[in-house]
């Protein structure tokens, strides 16, 4: 998720060579509201099984010439439990295809007309973390995507609780609020029913000068899907120039 992605821009920079950041501590188990607890872990559990999409908005703050700047990025997630993931995202920086068939990443800037591929076998989650480290693509929303998702959006995570309630899409939300030291406030919209699916994410980087912010508002989610297999690749055309990774 966006905990560790605050001066990423978007994919197409990404493919330039951005770094994913280390995860925090665990959570103790006793040390968020059983509300909110129970909120996180019905929401893992609707997205750790089967075939799922949805639409993602999201806005990364970041720093440029001293100026505290905004990115905005719309995307289409399209996920196959284990090992399959299709996002198609546009945003300030252009446009960009990440696909995930369970045998090859690849990552394609529509704009620049280039992309990178590896070979790799495993989760999503295994997935994300390989990229980070050999092609230097992350994902802002990727606890989402981990192998056991509500464990994941609560790594590192000390306090929390239920601050509110709210409609969003004519949808009954409850609001939550965690706190992940050292200064990183998370705000979590789900919805108020047993599938708990996210609708809204807020992020607060208090110790980071500025205390930038990462908003992202999550629409349309279809749940129980069936896509093939050719719905997780991408057609590169002819003429894009491929970019190697790194060399681990």
């Amino acid at each position: 998720m966006a905990k560790q992605e605050i001066e990423r821009r978007g994919l197409v920079a990404m493919l330039a060579g951005a770094i994913i950041a280390a995860t925090g501590p665990s959570l103790a188990d006793d040390a968020i509201d059983p509300q909110a607890k129970d909120a996180v872990t019905k929401m893992g559990k609707t997205l750790s099984t089967g075939a799922f999409s949805f639409q993602s908005n999201t806005v990364r703050q970041y720093e440029k010439d001293n100026l505290p700047l905004h990115i905005f990025h719309s995307a289409q997630i399209l996920v196959r439990r284990p090992d399959r993931l299709m996002v198609t995202m546009s945003g300030d920086d252009g446009q960009a295809l990440i696909a995930y068939d369970g045998k090859t990443l690849t990552v394609y800037s529509v704009t620049a007309n280039r992309y990178g591929q590896m070979p790799i076998t495993g989760s999503i989650e295994t997935m994300f973390r390989a990229a980070s480290e050999r092609m230097g693509v992350d994902f802002p929303l990727a606890d989402l995507l981990a192998d056991k998702p509500g464990q994941a959006f609560l790594n590192g995570v000390e306090t929390g609780k239920k601050v509110g309630e709210a409609s969003i899409d004519g949808q009954k939300c409850n609001h939550f609020f965690f706190l992940q030291p050292p200064g990183i406030e998370l705000e979590l919209w789900s919805e108020a029913n047993e599938k708990a699916l996210p609708r809204r994410i807020a992020i607060t980087y208090r110790s980071i000068p500025g205390e930038p912010q990462f908003l992202a508002e999550m629409s349309n989610w279809k749940l129980g899907l069936n896509p093939p297999d050719s719905a997780f690749v991408v057609a590169i055309p002819a003429g894009a120039a491929k970019v190697e990774g790194r060399s681990q």
